[in-house]
């Protein structure tokens, strides 16, 4: 009866062993599995930082919506001036503000004397577009898209061509609608932001 019941019990011993082993999960697959979520839920906390911390220039366009106000409701770019016509408002100074500096901007101004207390939303609708000029197949400008990085940037410009070089890329940032730093070395992680003038330079063989 002793060497019919060892055998059961060593089955019962592999069955314990075997589970033991299948919610073991190794370092590494947790480590990629932890990677993949942040970079998931990256894009949108990128987003949501450009929505409000994005200054706003020449060339963007936004929505502004009042709550339970549609004939406030308007999407518009804006033009060389830096400001947009608003109904009932007139025109409105836009370039140099974020979209929640110019929400809290327009409540203010819609408070005095036409609502009591307006809830004003404003998004960018379009971002203005960024430039790349050089050793690049197709040079010019290209919509600004969020998260873009210098190698996406060169990828829309048609690749490089043979002579650039890949040591050699500078970046006038442009955050505030027009160049605000002296061109600066950037690689092809880089992040690119709307405005920014990309120069890709000839190598030397």
């Amino acid at each position: 009866m002793r060497i019919l019941h060892l055998p059961a019990i060593f089955l019962l011993c592999l069955t314990a062993v075997g589970c033991g082993t299948a919610t073991s999960i190794p370092d590494e697959v947790e480590s990629t599995v932890d990677a993949a979520a942040s970079a998931e839920t990256g894009s949108d906390a990128d987003n949501f930082v450009i929505q409000n911390d994005y200054i706003l220039g020449q060339g963007d366009t936004i929505s502004i919506q009042v709550f339970d106000e549609p004939d406030l409701t308007l999407s518009t770019a804006v033009g060389t001036s830096g400001s947009i016509n608003y109904s009932y408002l007139g025109d409105i100074q836009v370039a140099g503000k974020s979209p929640v500096q110019l929400e809290r901007h327009i409540a203010g101004l819609l408070k005095n004397g036409y609502l009591v207390n307006p809830s004003v939303n404003v998004t960018v609708l379009e971002y203005r577009p960024f430039y790349i000029n050089g050793e690049v197949r197709t040079p010019g400008s290209y919509p600004y898209q969020p998260g873009l990085t210098l190698d996406k940037a060169i990828a829309l410009a048609g690749g490089l061509t043979d002579r650039a070089s890949t040591r050699k890329m500078f970046v006038t940032r442009g955050q505030n609608g027009g160049a605000s730093e002296e061109g600066s070395r950037v690689f092809l992680n880089s992040r690119i932001g709307p405005g920014d003038i990309i120069t890709i330079k000839e190598g030397f063989f």
